[in-house]
């Protein structure tokens, strides 16, 4: 014969529910892709006083990884380089939008100081891309962190 039990009232051993490893307020409770985003936030702020109104109309996001159809056949097959971001021009009722894959620029970063040059690089890219313009044009340092 079986019962059924109703909800569990407690954990097994009586401790009390398990709650965070970290409070909320430290950095090492956010998410590897929150920091990311933040990261990405901040290279768009930093291009903000210069290019504010050119970027206002701009959608930024964030991708785990490109698409397969920006990738080539894979390794060997004459593929290119894994993109690290893209830009897109208005089309129509879409804005601009400039994306970024998150594992790919991840993956070519030592440290965390590395991968906020490195995205900060990317934007400052993919924003000369969008905008017709050099780089450097777009960041005077850009070619001093080359």
């Amino acid at each position: 014969m079986t019962s059924k039990r109703g909800p569990r009232r407690r954990d097994r051993h009586g401790r009390g529910l398990r709650g965070p490893i970290a409070p909320s307020y430290v950095p090492m409770a956010r998410a590897r892709s929150e920091r990311f985003d933040d990261l990405v936030l901040d290279a768009v702020d930093r291009l903000r006083p210069k290019w504010g109104r050119q970027l206002s109309a701009v959608e930024f996001a964030v991708e785990e990884v490109p698409p397969l159809s920006e990738l080539g056949d894979g390794p060997g097959f004459g593929a290119g380089p894994i993109p690290l971001g893209r830009a897109a021009g208005a089309r129509g009722q879409s804005p601009a939008s400039i994306v970024l894959y998150r594992r790919p620029l991840e993956a070519r970063a030592r440290d965390r100081d590395t991968l906020g040059a490195l995205v900060h690089d990317t934007v400052v890219e993919q924003v000369a891309s969008l905008l017709g313009l050099s780089p450097d044009t777009v960041d005077p340092g850009y070619d001093e962190r080359r």
